[in-house]
């Protein structure tokens, strides 16, 4: 091996031309991947195909229909939505949302389907037909209807009657999602903007699901624009200040860069998607590939500040770096592919996005580097007698002289943050992952306080029998399941079968209020059920409700913005409710997206544990054989785990969360702290051996 770091060297400036042209070749080769990269923001692809709350999900909404939405919100500034204009505007954005692509269904306070008796006639129709000629009366008697209706308020409509929403479901293609999603955001604030130019009393909010897909993406987007031009800006001028020479700063680039398009490229061709999570890559492989440069690079212009020939300073630091450099590229990469580990994909792809980075920069750096430096003109001063000693030789003598005040004083720092590790708890709010200037997360929080809540719980209430969501025993069992729902503190509004089945007993008792209740006869249920679906209008029926042989029913609880650990709570308390009080209720489980990101939190962190542990068993052993000292490479695990036991310390004083984005932090955390590991623990082995070679003390 030592034969080998000598040659190695000579070898890369034999072949120098070669080395380059090859290094552009394939690189270009490789980037050309990128061409395969598609962008995706849906919240689906934090869930493997095999994740247990992604098939319930999928299952619900196989059986019903989507629940994925695009939320109007409308705030009149008089306070006041049951005027003619303001149900003007409601009426003119309901119909405007039916045309947006992918909708598949329109809710709003106008186009609710109202039931009413007319002698033995069930009478449905919109609750508001042509507001432009609404009498004051007739608004009133509108307004109470929608105010007293459970189907509506915190829903569609706020309690007071100042706010409400027009909610359009949307279906978006399994192909292509990527532009599905965007196409109807796009068309959302398309008509949104319109009703604010016709209204301009009227403010207009969206909010929902695909609009938060989307908030990702933009948010994703404008890190690219903004932090990754910011770290190439800070890393330059760190370069430039530690170099001190345009020659090394231009190379670097150079690595850093083709490193970057190979890593992307070969993770196109691997059929890799790009994420919110994964697209951080590129700042990863930024800080990694600078790295492995700057060894090379400052062990060169060390050696030529000594006054050695460029070449030979080039033969000597690709000796000296060559194994350092190797190791710790080998031990980072195992470090970022602890993420494989993770039930997250896009944790998954952003490991593997940095491993192949990682390792073309290594491949690169030893390479490509000393081989385009030999061509390139260096300037580096020659240092005389006077000013040999530099900084780190000052450093080095005072850890030496120090080393026992700093041992004690770093090992009680160390305690005082690894003691505080107890005050991190699993949780998390998603909506909380953007800052409040965003627009989405304000209309969000605005939405949350002033109309309905964004978290929801999904339930297929199932009889187990064909045409048993008519039984009367079942039915009541669905109403106090919707009861002790509604009783949490944590519930906004609770959608359930039983409601209409309430308002159609009442209607077909000449709307007496005594027989708002659930009807006693299976038969008789059964026939206002169908009575009312035929008299739907398209697109409005219930099959958001109700599956095909009218066996289960949907039952859907919006929450207030919950934490992960909250929503947990409430999905625990409800199944242990359901499995005492409702035995007519079969296979019902909680579901829906605040669910799914809730498990899959706290799930994700005994994974990365789990991998984390392997890695850095790995690490240890490699280490082990690469340094021939079992005591170097056990001592090497301290340094490896104590930063990000240090940095969760630090967290849980500061803040005491730990969420889904933080749960892969150790591993990331090992995969970069190697880096220094190595190359220390590399030097110091070097040294003693040297020096013990050398038989004579050291002098620095």
């Amino acid at each position: 091996m030592k034969e080998f770091e000598a040659n190695y060297g000579r070898w890369v400036l034999k072949y120098r031309w070669f080395i380059i042209i090859a290094s552009v070749l394939l690189t270009f080769f490789a980037a050309s991947g990128t061409q395969h990269l598609k962008f995706t923001s849906d919240y689906r692809i934090f869930f493997s195909a095999d994740n247990p709350e992604l098939i319930a999900f999928d299952q619900l909404e196989n059986t019903y229909t989507k629940s994925d939405n695009i939320l109007f919100v409308l705030t009149p500034k008089d306070g006041h939505v049951f005027t003619a204009a303001t149900l003007q505007a409601v009426e003119l954005l309901t119909e405007k949302s039916w045309q947006m692509p992918y909708s598949i269904r329109v809710d709003s306070i106008t186009n609710f389907q109202y039931t009413s008796a007319e002698e033995d006639d069930l009478v449905v129709e919109n609750l508001v037909l042509d507001a432009r000629t609404l009498t004051s009366e007739q608004l009133e008697i509108i307004r109470q209807r929608a105010l007293t209706e459970p189907l509506l308020v915190n829903r569609l409509i706020s309690p007071d009657g100042s706010v409400t929403g027009v909610n359009v479901t949307i279906q978006t293609p399994t192909i292509d999602t990527a532009k599905a999603g965007p196409k109807a955001v796009f068309f959302a604030r398309k008509i949104a903007a319109e009703i604010r130019e016709a209204y301009p009393d009227i403010e207009v909010r969206i909010t929902g699901m695909v609009m938060l897909d989307y908030a990702f993406t933009e948010a994703s987007m404008l890190d690219m624009q903004t932090l990754v031009p910011l770290s190439f800006a800070v890393m330059l001028i760190s370069l430039g200040l530690l170099i001190r020479g345009f020659t090394g700063t231009f190379v670097t680039i150079g690595v850093i860069s083709f490193s970057i398009a190979a890593a992307m490229g070969i993770g196109g061709y691997l059929g890799l998607p790009l994420s919110p999570p994964s697209i951080s890559s590129i700042t990863i492989i930024l800080t990694i590939a600078i790295a492995n440069s700057v060894h090379i690079l400052v062990t060169i212009l060390d050696q030529m500040r000594k006054g050695i020939a460029k070449h030979e300073a080039i033969i000597e630091s690709l000796r000296i770096n060559f194994q350092p450099v190797s190791i710790a590229s080998v031990t980072t990469t195992i470090g970022f592919l602890t993420m494989l580990f993770s039930d997250v994909p896009p944790f998954q792809h952003l490991g593997i996005f940095v491993a192949l980075g990682i390792l073309t920069s290594w491949l690169l750096s030893l390479t490509f580097l000393p081989a385009l430096m030999s061509l390139l003109p260096v300037k580096v001063k020659v240092m005389t007698s006077e000013n040999k000693r530099d900084y780190t030789v000052v450093l080095g003598l005072f850890i030496i002289n120090h080393h026992q005040k700093l041992f004690w004083g770093m090992l009680v720092f160390i305690i005082a943050l690894i003691s505080l590790l107890p005050r991190n708890e699993m949780n998390d709010i998603f909506i909380h992952y953007f800052d409040e200037s965003v627009e989405f997360r304000a209309d969000t929080d605005y939405t949350t306080k002033h109309l309905a809540g964004t978290d929801i719980m999904d339930y297929s209430l199932d009889s187990g029998k064909a045409g048993g969501i008519s039984d009367p025993q079942f039915l009541k069992e669905v109403e106090a399941f919707a009861d002790w729902y509604q009783a949490q503190p944590e519930t906004l509004h609770v959608s359930t079968l039983t409601d209409i089945m309430k308002r159609l007993n009442k209607n077909m008792h000449g709307d007496d209020d005594s027989w708002y209740k659930i009807p006693d006869n299976r038969e008789l249920a059964a026939q206002y059920l169908l009575l009312y679906e035929m008299s739907l209008p398209y697109g409005l029926d219930l099959n958001n409700q109700i599956n095909l042989d009218k066996s289960a029913t949907r039952f859907t609880a919006t929450t207030r913005t919950l934490s992960s650990k909250e929503i947990i709570a409430l999905k625990d308390r409800a199944d242990i409710w359901l499995a005492e009080n409702a035995p007519n209720i079969i296979n019902a489980k909680a579901s829906g997206p605040s669910l799914m990101f809730a498990e899959i939190g706290q799930r994700n962190i005994l994974s990365m544990l789990l991998g984390t542990t392997i890695a850095l068993i790995l690490i240890s052993i490699l280490l082990i054989f690469a340094f021939k000292s079992l005591k170097i490479g056990l001592v090497s695990m301290i340094p490896n785990l104590i930063p990000a036991a240090m940095g969760f310390g630090l967290w849980g004083l500061l803040v005491g969360e730990v969420g889904l984005a933080l749960s892969v932090v150790t591993g990331m955390t090992l995969g970069i702290v190697v880096d220094d590991t190595v190359h220390l623990l590399s030097k110091y082995l070097r040294g003693t051996r040297q020096k013990k070679r050398l038989s004579m003390p050291y002098q620095p």
